[in-house]
C-alpha cells in the first residue's frame, strides 16, 4: 500500500512540475534587459547620451578593428619618404609565394600588362593612356606600397581591395617584373 502511495505521489509531482513549463512564455529571466534591449533610432533624441542624440561619434583616436595605421601622408613628400625608408615586412618564404602574381593578375594586369610594360588591355583599347612601364621608373618596394595605398595620378587607391599584407605581396611581384624587363 505504501508503494502505491509513493508511486502516486511521484506521478503527481511529475505532472505538477511538467504542467508549469510553457515554451512560449518562459517564467523568469535574470536581467531581462540583456535579452530584450531598448531599441533606439540612430539619429533620434535621447536624454541619456551626450549632446542629446543617439548617433555618437567614436572616441578620438579610435581605430577600426583590423585597420593597420599607415604613417606616411598622401603627398609628394610622403611618397619620397616611403620610397626611401619603407621596407617590406615579408619573409623569404612569403616573397616566393605565387599569391603576389595572382593578386597582380586580378588588380593590375588590365592596366600595367602581364610583363609590367604598361600595355594592358585597357591601355591597348585607349581607355587609359600614359600607364608607365616599370623599367622606366625608379621604384622601390616602399614607393610601390605607397602608390597602392593612396594611388597616384590616374591610378586609384587599392587599399580597400587589398589588405596591407596583400599590397606587400603585389609590391614584391612588381619588383620581380621590373628585374625581368
Amino acid at each position: 500500500m505504501k508503494r502505491i502511495y509513493k508511486i502516486t505521489l511521484l506521478v503527481g509531482i511529475t505532472i505538477l512540475v511538467s504542467s508549469c513549463h510553457n515554451n512560449s512564455a518562459p517564467n523568469y529571466q535574470y536581467f531581462p534587459n540583456m535579452y530584450e534591449s531598448v531599441g533606439y533610432e540612430t539619429y533620434s533624441e535621447a536624454k541619456i547620451f551626450k549632446g542629446g542624440k543617439e548617433g555618437q561619434l567614436p572616441v578620438e583616436g579610435t581605430i577600426n578593428r583590423g585597420f593597420e595605421p599607415y604613417e606616411y601622408e598622401n603627398s609628394t613628400a610622403g611618397y619620397e619618404l616611403a620610397k626611401a625608408n619603407l621596407k617590406s615586412p615579408l619573409d623569404s618564404i612569403e616573397r616566393n609565394s605565387g599569391k603576389g602574381k595572382e593578386l597582380f593578375e586580378i588588380y593590375c594586369i588590365s592596366c600595367h600588362g602581364a610583363a609590367g610594360n604598361g600595355k594592358g588591355k585597357l591601355v591597348e583599347r585607349e581607355k587609359f593612356l600614359g600607364v608607365p612601364s616599370y623599367k622606366d621608373r625608379e621604384i622601390t618596394e616602399g614607393s610601390i606600397f605607397h602608390v597602392e595605398t593612396y594611388g597616384l595620378n590616374a591610378m586609384g587607391s587599392h587599399a580597400n581591395q587589398l589588405s596591407a599584407h596583400e599590397r606587400w605581396l603585389v609590391a614584391d611581384y612588381v619588383l620581380k617584373l621590373k628585374s625581368q624587363l
